[in-house]
This record gives structure tokens, C-alpha cells and sequence, in this order.
């Protein structure tokens, strides 16, 4: 028996916005994605330590689920990790201004040739918070029909190579399990529908525009001595 542990009630099982003051900073590789940075911060007790991150401006992610929930999949080459992952559809926040569940939309469309007529927020995922601000926001989308892809869309590079399918909830869910499956995106996404539908839908989110927290470093740095075409 586990003793001595603080019993967390519901309403503190809330992540809390936080900053310690950044000394200095170097811009070690800028990019079209993203930015790599070393810091030095400052710590509550007065300690400095130096730490490298990723800024990155975020992306989206589509659990989209058919009348039989079955869930849209593209497999796409991701060269860093030598392997084509199954995923969900999803993409970069890079229009500037453009609502979250408008670039899901987007994607779904680009990716899968797919509209969808209920969306729904399913979850928040920060992909790895110890090295980046990489933030991707996950929908839930149902009620799906063909689409064509959005008016300019040309398909270039992994995206041109992309395998289009589907599968049922529950046999992602045991893939995820089994370990056969690693995208974050699709364990994160497949886990929370899958909860989600036990829960009879019951705790889905309306769709929202952008958190207001930026993914981006802050200016402020104290001044002490800076694919393939089949369709599912």
C-alpha cells in the first residue's frame, strides 16, 4: 500500500502556465519549422542552468472516425526515425491566423480526400516538453464524406508517397498497446476516442480557436551579465 503521497483532488489535475527568467540566449539553427535555442535560466533558488529547446509553432492531428468507427490512416516516411509510421492526418500550423480546426480540416482534405461534419477538440498533446514547445492540438472528427483536396495542393515530398487507410478503433487501440504502433499523435488521438467513446461521448469538447500561450520563445531575456492516391 502506497502511503505518505498527497491524494490529488480533481480540480488540481490542471496543468499551470509558469516561467523562470531567462538570462541569456543563443540561436544556435533557424529554420522554415523550427527554431533551436540554448538558455540559461534561472531557477526558484537562485541556481542557473543551461538549456537547449525547439520552438516550434505547433500543429494539428485528425481522429477521424466513420459511421462504423473505424479510423482514417496515412502512413507516412519519416526520415529521422528510418520508418514509415501509420498516423492520423496531420500538419503544421503554418497560415498565419488560421483557426486550429480549420487546418485539421485542411489536412484531413490534403491527406485522406475527406470532409468531416461534427468536429470536436479531443485532446492537447506537448510532444516532448523536455526538448521542445512543439504543441499539437487533436480533434475528433465524424460524419465524414469525400472531398477534394483545397484549391493550389500539390502533393511534394513524403506527402507525395503517403498510404491511405482505415482501421477499427479497437484494433488501433491494441496496436498502440502492443507496441506495433509509435506516432504520438495516433496513440495520444486512439487512446482518448477510445476513452472517450466508453464515456459515451459524454466529456467531448466543442472546437476552440488557438490557445493563447505561444509556442514561440518570449523576446524577453533579462539583461544580466540571450503520397499514394488510393482512398480509404
Amino acid at each position: 500500500m502506497v502511503t505518505g503521497l498527497r491524494i490529488l483532488r480533481s480540480s488540481e489535475l490542471a496543468d499551470t502556465a509558469d516561467e523562470w527568467p531567462v538570462i541569456d540566449r543563443q540561436v544556435r539553427h533557424e529554420g522554415a519549422i523550427f527554431t533551436t535555442l540554448t538558455e540559461r535560466i534561472r531557477t526558484p533558488d537562485g541556481d542557473e542552468v543551461t538549456r537547449d529547446w525547439v520552438s516550434h509553432g505547433g500543429a494539428v492531428g485528425v481522429i477521424a472516425l466513420d459511421d462504423r468507427d473505424r479510423v482514417v490512416l496515412v502512413r507516412q516516411y519519416r526520415h529521422p526515425v528510418r520508418s514509415r509510421l501509420w498516423e492520423p492526418p496531420a500538419g503544421l500550423l503554418d497560415v498565419d491566423g488560421e483557426p486550429h480546426v480549420d487546418a485539421a480540416a485542411r489536412e484531413l482534405a490534403e491527406e485522406a480526400g475527406l470532409a468531416a461534419a461534427e468536429w470536436h477538440e479531443l485532446a492537447q498533446v506537448m510532444t516532448s516538453p523536455g526538448m521542445t514547445a512543439e504543441r499539437i492540438t487533436l480533434f475528433l472528427a465524424r460524419g465524414l464524406s469525400t472531398a477534394p483536396a483545397p484549391d493550389g495542393f500539390r502533393a511534394e515530398g513524403e506527402e507525395a508517397h503517403l498510404e491511405v487507410g482505415r482501421a477499427a478503433l479497437d484494433d488501433v487501440v491494441a496496436a498502440v498497446l502492443a507496441g506495433r504502433v509509435h506516432n504520438p499523435t495516433l496513440v495520444s488521438g486512439a487512446l482518448a476516442a477510445w476513452t472517450a467513446r466508453a464515456r459515451d461521448w459524454a466529456d467531448l469538447r466543442p472546437t476552440s480557436r488557438p490557445p493563447s500561450a505561444s509556442s514561440r520563445p518570449s523576446s524577453e531575456v533579462e539583461t544580466d551579465p540571450v503520397r499514394d492516391t488510393s482512398r480509404p
